[in-house]
């Protein structure tokens, strides 16, 4: 498959990951690479709901901001194909995963632990889910049997830039093909559930999502 293909293709992308995994580093670099645009979630979360992330934890808690996630990932999903970058919980909720495969092929930025909360510590952004290395590795850890139900895993380190890791995807996105529903043909051999992964590594980067 050619650049030029997929830059046609008709389904969305997903990134998913960890906070501070780099989806809305990565995002915005494979969206220009595709032709398409790049969706980040938590600003629309933040104009629907008229406040902050942090706000709209603080007044309404997690599972208001998980509702009106649920909603704005659905209708963003209706639009021309995108890079989309969901929070770093939405992959939780079962009726996010059945929408993204649906929709489109998810593709999980592998992200350790410990780079990702040295970024977190770096980062002026405050995150509600990450008061502190305790919680958040609880919350990492909870979170990686959703996260590896994606299509295709790019592991994460801190030698690449994200130009690299557009890169990579691209190759892994070619390399598989693409199906009508979910985004990965059935001759490759790569399941839905199953993914597959590679040392591709990432820069030490901003990453501001949930």
């Amino acid at each position: 498959m050619g650049e030029s293909q997929i830059s046609n293709l008709k389904s969305q992308i997903f990134l998913v990951g960890f906070m501070a995994s780099g989806k809305s580093t990565v995002g915005p670099v494979l969206a220009a690479k595709l032709n398409r645009a790049f969706i980040d979630l938590d600003p629309l979360i933040e104009a629907r709901a008229g406040c902050t992330v942090a706000e709209l934890f603080a007044s309404e808690g997690e599972e208001r901001f998980r509702e009106i996630e649920m909603e704005t990932l659905r209708q963003v999903t209706l639009g021309e194909p995108a890079a989309i970058a969901p929070g770093g919980g939405a992959i939780k909720r079962s009726e996010n995963r059945e929408l993204m495969a649906q929709r489109g092929i998810t593709i999980w930025l592998d992200a350790p632990f410990e780079l990702c909360w040295r970024r977190i510590q770096r980062d002026a952004a405050v995150r509600p889910l990450a008061a502190n290395l305790e919680e958040a590795r609880e919350r990492y850890e909870n979170r990686l049997q959703y996260y590896r139900q994606a299509a295709i895993h790019i592991a994460i380190d801190d030698s690449q830039t994200p130009d690299e890791i557009a890169e990579a995807i691209i190759d892994h996105i070619r390399n598989a093909g693409i199906s009508e529903n979910t985004g990965i043909s059935e001759n490759t051999g790569i399941s839905e559930n199953t993914g597959i992964s590679e040392n591709t590594g990432i820069s030490e980067m901003r990453e501001k999502d949930d």
